[in-house]
């Protein structure tokens, strides 16, 4: 796993020789884990950690998902210097780890974007190493259902948790933006149309200026790639309907600026909706608003 600017290679001497130092400070308590969270960290505004504990059902045994990430620009991950590491005590058989990690990724990490560029270096890690694990009892595998499910609910929502802090840190953030797409064909075709319209620079910014342009929503949601019938298209901004069934809506256009207003006072976060039918297919992508500053850090990033 490495971060920063592209081409550049690593100094090998001091980062061999700081190897061992590393190794002698591991620890298993709380500040050995913010300290790792924290040296982990580039542009991030924040260190980001996630853990939850789950009884799973089947077996009987409390375990515990955790996990650490870092990320604020370059963020567009396909698997921006994105990197995760999700960890669990559980004993879990190989493909049913690798099954649910990747499903986890799915609708975590790969429905977030601050600037559209995906970074030569995603890497999400996930280690289980059975340390809660009773002895004489089988591994978890795929044809455990009910514990598969549990676990499958805990790494999801660690990895949703770390990807959203990402996003909320991005690069000259002010918010945090969550987009809900529904009544699409398939779960997939609503994740292409919620992270279509997350990652849309003129919605971005839109957001930023408090300008509640439904127009640059629905156009996001059009050019995601996805067929659905431009009648059937419903836009909202937070609780404010700006659009039904293809058809603009009148709205307090000043109660919905201050929406966004309030929520970038608190570095909060600015809920958009859209539904596109009557399918079942739902998702949720995340971002962030497109700032000055997210400009002048990039433009300065070596100099």
């Amino acid at each position: 796993m490495s971060t920063g600017v592209i081409g550049q290679r690593i100094k090998m001497k001091p980062y061999l020789e700081g190897i061992p130092k590393c190794v002698a400070q591991l620890g298993d308590d709380t500040e050995s884990g913010l300290a790792a969270a924290q040296g982990i960290t580039t542009t991030d505004l924040a260190s980001k950690q996630c853990a939850v504990r789950v009884k799973l059902p089947g077996s009987g045994v409390e375990v515990t998902v955790g996990g650490m990430a870092k990320g604020s620009g370059m963020i567009h991950p396909n698997m921006a210097t994105m990197l995760g590491v999700v960890t669990c005590d559980a004993a879990v058989e190989l493909s049913a780890w690798d099954s649910l990690l990747r499903a986890a990724v799915v609708d975590s990490y790969n429905q977030i974007t601050v600037d559209g560029d995906t970074s030569t270096n995603d890497t999400v890690i996930g280690l289980a190493n059975g340390a809660a694990w009773p002895e004489g009892v089988d591994p978890v595998g795929s044809g455990d259902a009910e514990d598969i499910a549990a676990l499958q609910e805990a790494v999801t929502a660690v990895c949703q948790a770390l990807a959203k802090s990402i996003a909320w840190d991005g690069e000259g953030a002010t918010v945090l933006m969550e987009v809900v797409a529904s009544g699409a064909a398939s779960d997939a075709d609503a994740r292409a149309i919620a992270k279509s319209i997350c990652g849309s620079s003129l919605v971005k910014s839109a957001v930023y200026g408090r300008d509640p342009n439904w127009g640059r929503i629905a156009a996001a949601a059009g050019y995601a790639g996805v067929e659905f019938d431009q009648n059937d298209l419903s836009v909202w901004l937070g609780d404010t309907q700006l659009m039904s069934r293809g058809q603009p809506l009148e709205f307090d256009e000043k109660a919905a600026s201050k929406y966004m207003a309030e929520a970038g006072e608190e570095h909060g976060t600015v809920r958009i909706g859209v539904r596109v039918g009557d399918g079942d297919g739902a998702a949720k992508a995340w971002g962030c608003d497109l700032s000055y500053d997210y400009v002048k850090i990039n433009a300065e990033y070596t100099t």
